[in-house]
């Protein structure tokens, strides 16, 4: 009860201090502030190439992308009708120990992927980089899909299977307990604790807090903006919100699983059906389109750096949509109900295609056709709505649904992984989980209230430290992955792996008192 008490404080506190806004932003602001530049400065730390600033952390994550791709010989492309097989599942035995489906894991790390960096951030990738853009997010997401693989295969592998049956993994299971293997063992432990730190910060800052922000701004927006009812009221919004929340993640990765599993596929085609409507529009300009997709991806006019200045555009927004590297999904991709780690690890290839490959490319190409990226004034969430709006008037209004659905998937997915993270860190318990997903809800109603410039700063800062440990952790464990995807394909040609209904039917005719 006094769990229960301590996390309603929580959630009741921000209505308190809501007619003081101003100060309080002001307060943490100025606390906030020189921590966020420092780690900024380290983090995107950038290097000036053919006129063109890169952040170091692009190419890093960039580089382990393509290395992947070729050590694991092309899994990205070879293996995604098997995956899909696996997805559908084909091959899942329901009594291997996990929590959730193959369709579940994957429904439950798009959902956190899925966001308003597929609407805003694509934008801001043409506007910066011009439609060529759109070239290298589409290769740089193809390649990530290696990374992704690698690091949801060793969140299966390295998983803990809790005695309720429960299961906690991720990153931090496989820095420690792999890296042990080899010796490193205090390596290990250290790099698996920063990690988990890092994490915490980052879903309660980027995946909390500025999504509710970022949703309350545009619900405002298109209900009358200052005239709106919700104008002073956004401790309200956040309040609703984190209820919704609140009694998804309370439940558990199981419940989480169960709405994800309704909730992105709704989402993706409710948003992937619009920018059909468009697409089908400018039927005629399709192929002009791609026609300024390669062109300027080759020969760009006007956009600083040339080449490289597009390049990089585009790869930042693949890098920072679909998270490979980042190893948020390898969390969710523990809990599969699986006995061979190597069938999530081919799953997770879907990831960054759908993300990148599929949605991010459709925000983009709709707004080539439309035109509108060559128009003065607009930028992020304005020029992808203006674009809509040419066809579909009332767009705006169905977007604020979507970017809302979009950011209330993604503080569903991070609060499971801001729990995992914290009793990585402080140990496995009901009551430590339950007090925890509250406190994330309280953040849920504070990240509404207030201005998050420096914070999301600092939360950018802490994601992508993450890209950083967990990088480091892929090459070193990457043959042993590679060991276990040569075992797993063997046993698959020779009939020893066998979809779970074809294994059943076998069994009964070898054993029929079976």
């Amino acid at each position: 009860m006094r769990v229960l008490f301590a996390g309603l404080m929580l959630l009741l506190m921000p209505a308190a201090f809501a007619q003081d806004k101003s100060g309080i932003d002001a307060t943490i602001n100025s606390i906030m502030e020189p921590i966020a530049n420092i780690a900024v400065s380290i983090i995107f730390y950038t290097v000036s190439i053919a006129g063109a600033q890169i952040p170091l952390i692009v190419l890093w994550l960039a580089i382990a992308a393509i290395f992947f791709t070729f050590y694991f010989r092309f899994i990205n492309f070879r293996a995604l009708g098997h995956a899909l097989k696996l997805i559908r599942g084909d091959y899942t035995d329901p009594r291997s120990s996990g929590e959730v489906s193959h369709f579940q894991a994957l429904a439950t790390a798009l959902s956190s992927t899925i966001g308003l960096g597929n609407i805003a951030g694509v934008a801001v990738a043409i506007s910066l980089g011009g439609p060529g853009a759109t070239f290298w997010m589409i290769l740089v997401g193809l390649f990530s899909m290696s990374t992704k693989f690698v690091e949801c295969t060793l969140g299966v592998k390295y998983r803990n299977e809790n005695p309720d049956g429960s299961i906690s993994g991720g990153p931090m299971y496989y820095l420690s307990k792999g890296l042990a293997k080899r010796n490193m063992s205090g390596f290990g432990k250290f790099l698996a604790a920063f990690f988990a730190i890092c994490m915490i910060g980052s879903t309660l800052g980027g995946g909390n807090m500025f999504q509710i922000n970022q949703a309350y701004q545009q619900f405002v927006n298109v209900t009358g903006g200052e005239a709106s009812f919700f104008a002073d009221k956004a401790w309200l919004f956040g309040l609703v919100v984190a209820v919704v929340v609140g009694v998804v993640i309370i439940g558990g990765i199981k419940r989480i699983a169960h709405v994800t599993e309704v909730l992105v596929p709704f989402m993706g085609i409710v948003y992937l059906s619009a920018t059909l409507v468009i697409i089908a529009t400018h039927i005629g300009q399709v192929p002009a389109a791609f026609a300024t997709i390669i062109t300027g991806a080759f020969a760009p006019e006007g956009v600083a750096g040339g080449i490289i200045g597009v390049m990089i555009q585009g790869m930042r927004r693949a890098t920072f949509s679909n998270e490979a590297g980042v190893g948020t999904a390898a969390i969710a991709h523990s809990a599969v109900r699986t006995k061979e780690p190597i069938t999530e690890g081919l799953v997770a290839l879907y990831e960054p295609f759908i993300d990148t490959v599929v949605i991010c490319t459709a925000t983009a190409l709709v707004i080539i056709i439309t035109g509108v990226y060559t128009q003065e004034g607009l930028d992020g969430v304005q020029l992808t709505s203006a674009a809509f709006a040419t066809v579909i008037g009332w767009f705006p209004y169905l977007l604020a649904i979507i970017v809302i659905l979009f950011a209330l998937s993604t503080i569903i997915a991070s609060s499971y992984y801001m729990v995992k993270a914290s009793t990585y860190l402080f140990g496995e318990s009901p009551r430590i989980e339950l007090f925890l997903r509250l406190i994330f809800c309280g953040f849920t109603v504070i990240g509404a209230t207030l201005q998050l410039g420096t914070v999301i700063d600092l939360t950018d800062a802490l994601f992508f430290s993450m890209a950083i440990i967990n990088i480091i952790g892929l090459y070193i464990l990457a043959p042993e992955v590679k060991m276990d995807l040569d075992s797993y394909w063997l046993r698959l040609r020779s009939g020893e792996i066998r979809p779970y209904k074809a294994s059943r039917t076998k069994a009964v005719l070898t054993n029929p008192t079976d």
